[in-house]
């Protein structure tokens, strides 16, 4: 990947719990999800599987919620998933779509540019966990406060070590059309894509929303926030 060019990484659906967040996409998508894992550093745990298209390759689909048996981390937790609105929302009404990730060739080198536009994208991270195929290694954009920004549409910046986890998923059987964003701060929120050279993603303006069209075997499915 060249630097100055992001791509789109994976969706992020926030559930109340990780049970809900698997039954929803049974529900929603018609799929078990495949495994995970616990995330140390931020108290949460995730079920994954692959949305890899032509337009996104090695994209793959997140579920995340907060893992009830990890201590509490020291720190704010991504995604604004310590935000009590936002919990109330998905106890409320279920998992929802809530942000995507993008990759970079070099996460430093991004968030600095970000910043020189005004934008702070966070400090940059180092993550892991454990996995079959080994340890897997990555480095994540993530505020202090846990703010995702842009009522999500800003997306966090993660660059990956030695592997990328799509590259040993198997294929689900579905796979990502289309995201759209519609954001009031179309100007701003374009600037930052073009800083990231972000283009696989379109934006309009209009009342915050993130939208995903993904193919699956009953046709086309439409999950927003």
């Amino acid at each position: 990947m060249k630097p100055g060019t992001a791509q789109l990484d994976h969706l992020v659906v926030l559930a109340a719990t990780l049970e809900e967040g698997v039954q929803w996409c049974k529900t929603t998508l018609g799929l078990t999800p495949g495994p995970g894992g616990k995330h140390a550093l931020m108290g949460t745990h995730n079920r994954l599987f692959s949305i890899a298209s032509a337009r996104y390759p090695l994209a793959y689909f997140e579920i995340i919620a907060i893992d009830p048996d990890a201590p509490a981390p020291a720190r704010a937790r991504w995604f604004d998933m310590d935000d009590a609105a936002l919990a109330e929302r998905l106890r409320r009404h279920g998992p929802q779509l809530a942000h995507f990730v993008a990759r970079v060739a070099d996460a430093r080198a991004a968030v600095a540019a970000l910043q020189a536009q005004g934008m702070a994208r966070g400090e940059v991270l180092a993550a892991s966990r454990p996995t079959p195929q080994g340890l897997l290694q990555w480095q994540i954009t993530v505020r202090a406060d846990g703010q995702r920004l842009f009522d999500g549409c800003l997306p966090t910046l993660i660059q990956w070590g030695a592997t990328h986890p799509a590259a040993v998923m198997p294929a689900s059987g579905i796979t990502l059309t289309a995201l759209r964003l519609n954001h009031p701060q179309l100007s701003a929120l374009a600037t930052a894509y073009q800083t990231l050279g972000l283009r696989d993603v379109p934006l309009h303006r209009g009342p915050a929303r993130l939208e995903a069209l993904l193919q699956t075997s009953n046709g086309v499915v439409r999950i927003c926030s």
